[in-house]
C-alpha cells in the first residue's frame, strides 16, 4: 500500500541479487518519498530484504542527487547564472533559495535591484567553487589512502617522535617552575586541584569577555556538510549487521559510511577502557580533553599563574592522527569494531575521529539515543538541516523518544546527592569563585525542597526514615514547583550552570576519592560524617563477603547529582507537556520523583523540521496511527507530507496459518480478561488447548503470556493438576530466563533439544518455549524453521491501565487529540494500540524467510473482533481463520503440519 507520491520513471537500483517484486516497489516508494521531501512510513516484515531494500533505494537516490547537483554546479561554473534567471537552481541550498526568493524594498531602482542580483550571483558561483575545491581535496586524500596503506603508520611513527619530545620538554618545565607558584590558600593532595570547580562564567559574560570559544581552531577545521542519510536503529548488534549488508550491497566500495557510537563502544585507550563503567569512561575522556586545553592555554599565556597540578592528556586525542583516521573511515566501508582496531593501529581516537568524518560522510549509521536526544546530537556534531534520516526498527520509536525524556529520581539519590555537594562546599569552600558558591547553594536548596515535598527531612537517613503519607500524587509541573516551593529559582540558569560547569563530575570525582579508604589523617574528622553516610546507604549484605577488590580496579559508580541534572532538565519542559509523579513509599530511601512525558512530539518537532525527508521503517508498524497522530501532526508535519508504505510477505500464501480460537477443547469460551484469566478452569482450558498442539505441531512451540506474574501462576497452576507433566511428555518446557545474560543458554539448550528429537523421532517431537510478551524474547530473537513451527498467544497482553501514568497519557490524548467518527476516543485507542503492538511483534518472531513456515493460534475469542483484526500486519490478516469451536481448528492445524513437513 502506498499513497501520495508522484511516479519517477526508469529509476535503476543496483541489487545483489534479483530484488523480490514486494522489493522493487519498497525502493521505488523510498526514491519518490526522498526525492519529494516527504515523511514516509515503511513497514516490511522481517524476512522480505528490508535492510537491503534500504540501503539500495535511499543511496540510488543520493547517487543521483550528487549527479544532479555536480550538473548544476557545471553549468552555473562554465556559465554562470543568467542575468533573467528569477528562481535559484533547484539543488541549491535553502539559505540560498531564501536569498534569491526575497524581493527587494517596494519603489527600489531597478539598477540597485541588479547590481544587487549580479553580487548575490557572483558570490553563488565563488561559493560553488570554493566547494569543488573541498571536494577535490577530499577525493585526492581518499584515494592516496586507498593506494597507499601505510600514510597512517608512517605518520604514526612521526608522531609518536613528537609526543616524546613534547614529553621531556613537558618534564623539563615541570622541574624548572617546581616551587616558584604563589602561595596556596590551602594545601591539597596530589591530584585533588582537578576538583575544584573552575570560575564559572554566564553565556551572556562569555560573550562578552570573549570573542571566541574554547575550541574556535577545532571549528576552523570542520568541513561543510555534504547531503547524506542518517540511519539509526536501537542496538549496537542491529547497527553493526546493517553495515555488513552495505559492504555486501553494490554500494559497499564506494559509499562514505561512518559508525557513530559511545565512548565505552570506541575508546582505545586501555587506561581508559579499564574503568569499566560508562560514567567513568566519560568522566576521564572528558578531563583528558580539558587538561589538552588547558596546556595549549597555559601555553598562549604569558603572565605567572598559580602552579596546578598536571593532568594526563589523552595520547590518542590528536588533531593530525585524527584527520589521517578520520579519511581511513572514509575510505572504506567499516562496522564499530573495525573502526576501533584501525584506531589502535593508527593511534588515533575512534571516538572524535568518526565526528571528524561526518561533514563528509553520506552515510552516517548511528544508535536511537544519538539522534533523539538534541543534546546528544549537537554535542556529536550532527547537522540535520537538509538531510535525510532513516529510522529502522521503529515500531517502540514512541515509547524511545518518552523514555529518553522522562526522568525518575529516588529519596535516596536527592539525599546523598545532598551530603555530597554539602561535604564539597565545605571542603573546597576558600576555593570556590563566589557565583559557584552561589549556584551550590541553590542546588543545595531545591535539593531539600525536593525531599521535603515528599514528606521527608534532608538531615536524617532516609533508609530508616519513615513517611507520615504513602501513595501516588500526580502534580502538573507548575503545580509542582509552587508546592515545592522553588517557583522562584531560575531552574534554566541552574540547568546550565550544572552543564556548564561539570559540577556533576566533580563531585563524581570527589566522592570517588573520599567514598572509600581515606588516604589521610588529616581529612578523616573532616570527612567521617560524608563517610558514614555513604555507607549508609549501601544496601546490607547478608551473603557472604565478596573476595577484595584489587586496588585500580573500577568501583560501581554512585552519581546522584547527575540523576538530579536530568530531573531539574525535565522541569523546564512546558507544562502542559509533562507530569510530575510523587511515589511515597514507606520509607524515604524507596520514594521517588518522577518526571513523565506526555508529549513525545516536542522533542521529534526538530527531527522533523529540519530534515529533508525521513523515514520511519520496520518490520511490525501496525497500528500506524500512532506515529501519524501522537508524533508527526503532533510534531507540525502536514497530512499531506506522509506517505505510508506496506508490503506482503515473501512467502507463499499458504505457508502461514493464523487461526483465531474462540472457545477450547470442553467448549469454555476463551475470554482471558483480567478478570477471568487466574480462574482455574480458563487456566485449564489453555493447558489442554497446548497439550492437543504439542502433539499435531512438530518441532518448537512459543507460548507467549501476557506478563511474567501470570506465566508464573499458570505454571504453577499446571504443574499442581499434573498438565505440566502431560505436556513435558511431547515437548521439553523451557522458560525465559530472569536474567537478560542467561538468555543467549537458553536458546541454544532449546534449539539443541529440538534438533536431537528431529533426529531421534522418539516420542518427544520437539520443546516448548514459554516467554512473555514485550519480555527478553518478544524482540530481536529469531525462531525460524523448526525453532518456531507454531506461536501460541494466550489472551490480549493489554497493559495496566490502573497504572497512574498511563492514566494521564490517556487523558492527555483525550483533551489534546480529536476524537475520529466512529473510532474509539483517542486515549482508549492509545490502550488497543499498545497491546496489538505488542501482540505484532511477538507473532513475527516465526516466519523469518521465504521458504519457513509456522501456524499461529491466538487464545482469545477478543481476537475475532473487527477492530482487532484490522491493526494486525495485513500477510498475517489477509490469512486469518476465525474457528469458534477446537475441533475444526485442530484439525485443520494438523492438516497444514503434515503436509508442510512433507513438503520441506
Amino acid at each position: 500500500m502506498a499513497d501520495g507520491t508522484q511516479k519517477i520513471p526508469d529509476i535503476q537500483f543496483p541489487f545483489p541479487f534479483t530484488p523480490y517484486s514486494i522489493q522493487k516497489d519498497f525502493m521505488t516508494e523510498l526514491y519518490q518519498v526522498l526525492e519529494a521531501g516527504k515523511i514516509g512510513i515503511f513497514e516490511s516484515p522481517t524476512g522480505t530484504g528490508k535492510s537491503l531494500s534500504l540501503i539500495c533505494g535511499a543511496l540510488s537516490w543520493l547517487r543521483d542527487f550528487e549527479e544532479k547537483k555536480r550538473q548544476e554546479e557545471a553549468r552555473l561554473l562554465e556559465t554562470g547564472p543568467s542575468r533573467d534567471e528569477k528562481d535559484p537552481p533547484p539543488l541549491l541550498s535553502a539559505s540560498c533559495r531564501e536569498t534569491a526568493d526575497t524581493p527587494g524594498p517596494a519603489g527600489e531602482l531597478d539598477w540597485v535591484t541588479q547590481f544587487v542580483q549580479k553580487k548575490e550571483e557572483r558570490d553563488l558561483v565563488d561559493r560553488l567553487k570554493e566547494e569543488q575545491i573541498r571536494r577535490r581535496k577530499r577525493e585526492e586524500r581518499l584515494q592516496r589512502i586507498h593506494h597507499n596503506s601505510q600514510l597512517t603508520y608512517a605518520a604514526k611513527r612521526l608522531k609518536q617522535e613528537e609526543e616524546e619530545t613534547e614529553s621531556l620538554l613537558r618534564l623539563s618545565r615541570e622541574m624548572l617552575a617546581a616551587g616558584t607558584g604563589a602561595e596556596q590558600p590551602e594545601q591539597l593532595e596530589s591530584g585533588e586541584e582537578e576538583l575544584v570547580l573552575a570560575e564559572y562564567e554566564s553565556d551572556e559574560e562569555r560573550r562578552t569577555a570573549r570573542g571566541h570559544s574554547v575550541d574556535e581552531d577545532e571549528d576552523d577545521l570542520e568541513e561543510e556538510h555534504v547531503t547524506k542519510i542518517y540511519y539509526c536503529s536501537r542496538t549496537h548488534s542491529q547497527l553493526s549487521q546493517f553495515v555488513h549488508e552495505v559492504q555486501k550491497s553494490p554500494f559497499g566500495k564506494d559509499v562514505r559510511l561512518v559508525s557513530l557510537g559511545s565512548r565505552q563502544n570506541l575508546c582505545v585507550n586501555e587506561d581508559v577502557r579499564s574503568l569499566g563503567s560508562v560514567q567513568l569512561i566519560n568522566d576521564r575522556c572528558v578531563d583528558m580533553q580539558r587538561s589538552k586545553h588547558e596546556k595549549r592555554d597555559e601555553a598562549e599565556e604569558e603572565k605567572p599563574k598559580r602552579r596546578r597540578q598536571k593532568r594526563a592528556s589523552c595520547p590518542f586525542y590528536n588533531h593530525e592522527q585524527m584527520h589521517l583516521l578520520r579519511d581511513e573511515i572514509l575510505a572504506e566501508v567499516k562496522d564499530i569494531e573495525q573502526l576501533v582496531a584501525v584506531g589502535n593501529k593508527a593511534r588515533a581516537c575512534p571516538y572524535y575521529g568518526s565526528r571528524f568524518a561526518i561533514p563528509a560522510a553520506q552515510l552516517v549509521v548511528l544508535p536511537y539515543q544519538m539522534l533523539l536526544h538534541a543534546a546528544t546530537r549537537q554535542a556529536a556534531g550532527i547537522r540535520l538541516q537538509g538531510q535525510v534520516v532513516i529510522i529502522d526498527e521503529a515500531h517502540n520509536l514512541i515509547d524511545t523518544i518518552t523514555g529518553i525524556h522522562s526522568v525518575e529520581v529516588s529519596g535516596s539519590q536527592l539525599c546523598q546527592a545532598h551530603s555530597q555537594l554539602l561535604q564539597y562546599m565545605e571542603r573546597y569552600r576558600k576555593r570556590l569563585q563566589a557565583k559557584n558558591l552561589m549556584y551550590i547553594k541553590q542546588i543545595l536548596y531545591v535539593l531539600e525542597k525536593f525531599v521535603a515535598v515528599l514528606g521527608g527531612n534532608i538531615n536524617q537517613n532516609p533508609s530508616t526514615q519513615s513517611l507520615p503519607q504513602t501513595g501516588t500524587e500526580l502534580k502538573t509541573i507548575n503545580d509542582f514547583l509552587f508546592q515545592s516551593q522553588i517557583d522562584n529559582i531560575n531552574l534554566f540558569k541552574v540547568q546550565r550552570y550544572c552543564e556548564k560547569s561539570m559540577v556533576s563530575r566533580k563531585l563524581f570525582g570527589f566522592t570517588e576519592r573520599y567514598g572509600a579508604v581515606l588516604s589521610s589523617s588529616r581529612e578523616r574528622p573532616r570527612l567521617a560524617g560524608f563517610q558514614q553516610f555513604l555507607q549508609s546507604l549501601q544496601p546490607e549484605v547478608t551473603e557472604a563477603p565478596a573476595a577484595p577488590v584489587d586496588e585500580g580496579q573500577a568501583r560501581a559508580p554512585t552519581s546522584p547529582l547527575m540523576h538530579v541534572e536530568g530531573f531539574l532538565a525535565a522541569l523546564t519542559t512546558a507544562n502542559q507537556d509533562g507530569r510530575v509523579i510523587l511515589s511515597r513509599q514507606d520509607t524515604l530511601s524507596q520514594s521517588s520523583l518522577k518526571f513523565l512525558l506526555l508529549n513525545p512530539a516536542v522533542h521529534f518537532a526538530q527531527v522533523v523540521k529540519e530534515c529533508r525527508a525521513l523515514v520511519i521503517a520496520g518490520g511490525t508498524l501496525q497500528p500506524v496511527s500512532d506515529f501519524r497522530e501522537q508524533l508527526l501532526a503532533c510534531a507540525g508535519a502536514e497530512a499531506e507530507r506522509v506517505v505510508e508504505f506496506s508490503c506482503g510477505h515473501v512467502i507463499p500464501p499458504d505457508n502461514i496459518l493464523p487461526i483465531v480460537l474462540c472457545s477450547g477443547v470442553s467448549g469454555q469460551p476463551l475470554e482471558f480478561t483480567f478478570q477471568h484469566r487466574e480462574l482455574p478452569q480458563m487456566m485449564d482450558e489453555a493447558g489442554r488447548i497446548l497439550c492437543n498442539l504439542c502433539n499435531v505441531v512438530p518441532g518448537g512451540v512459543v507460548c507467549f503470556f501476557p506478563s511474567y506474574e501470570y506465566q508464573r501462576r499458570v505454571h504453577a497452576h499446571w504443574e499442581k493438576s499434573g498438565l505440566l507433566g502431560r505436556l513435558a511428555a511431547r515437548k521439553k518446557i523451557f522458560q525465559e530466563p530472569k536474567s537478560a545474560n542467561q538468555v543467549e543458554q537458553v536458546l541454544t539448550e532449546y534449539s539443541k533439544c529440538i534438533e536431537r528429537c528431529g533426529q531421534a523421532k522418539g516420542r518427544v517431537t520437539g520443546a516448548l518455549l514459554f516467554s512473555v510478551v514485550g519480555g527478553k524474547m518478544s524482540e530481536g530473537i529469531n525462531f525460524s524453521d523448526n525453532l518456531g513451527r507454531c506461536v501460541v498467544m494466550v489472551g490480549m497482553p493489554y497493559p495496566n491501565v490502573r497504572s497512574p501514568e498511563l492514566q494521564e497519557k490517556m487523558a492527555y490524548l483525550d483533551q489534546t487529540l480529536p476524537r475520529r467518527p466512529g473510532t474509539a476516543p483517542p486515549g482508549r485507542a492509545l490502550v488497543e494500540n499498545l497491546c496489538m503492538k505488542a501482540v505484532n511483534q511477538s507473532i513475527g518472531r516465526a516466519i523469518r524467510h521465504q521458504r519457513d513456515f509456522a501456524s499461529i493460534v491466538l487464545l482469545d475469542q477478543r481476537y475475532a473482533r473487527r477492530p482487532v483484526l484490522a491493526k494486525l500486519p495485513a500477510w498475517i490478516r489477509d490469512r486469518v481463520e476465525v474457528t469458534a469451536s477446537f475441533g475444526p481448528a485442530v484439525a485443520t492445524l494438523q492438516k497444514f503440519h503434515r503436509e508442510k513437513s512433507a513438503s520441506s
